[in-house]
């Protein structure tokens, strides 16, 4: 009769980084109610954005649509974002494809 061998094998356990966190925008829209002053001091007080940098996004918001005011991660965006929808002005994160 042959003789059988037996192997035993064994498995390492190993753990595997499955949530990347994607890189985000923070998207401000433009609309028809809020001014350029009201979105300018939004974005130096939400965004630390200067006064230059605020005023130029105004524009690109206002002749564009929308525009990306801020980058990083959703979690640290979500909270800008909802703060300048408390102050009645379009925004949404968004993950950058």
């Amino acid at each position: 009769m042959p003789q059988l061998s037996t192997h035993t094998k064994e498995l390492e356990e190993t753990d595997v980084l499955t949530d990347v966190e994607e890189p985000c925008h923070l998207i401000m829209w433009n609309d028809e109610v809020n001014t350029f002053e009201w979105v300018i001091e939004t974005l130096i007080d939400v965004c630390g954005h200067s006064q230059e940098q605020a005023e130029q996004c105004a524009w690109i918001i206002h002749t564009k649509g929308k525009y990306a005011v801020k980058n990083g991660s959703y979690d640290d965006l979500k909270p800008l974002c909802d703060e300048i929808t408390d102050r009645g002005i379009g925004a949404t994160v968004e993950a950058i494809v």
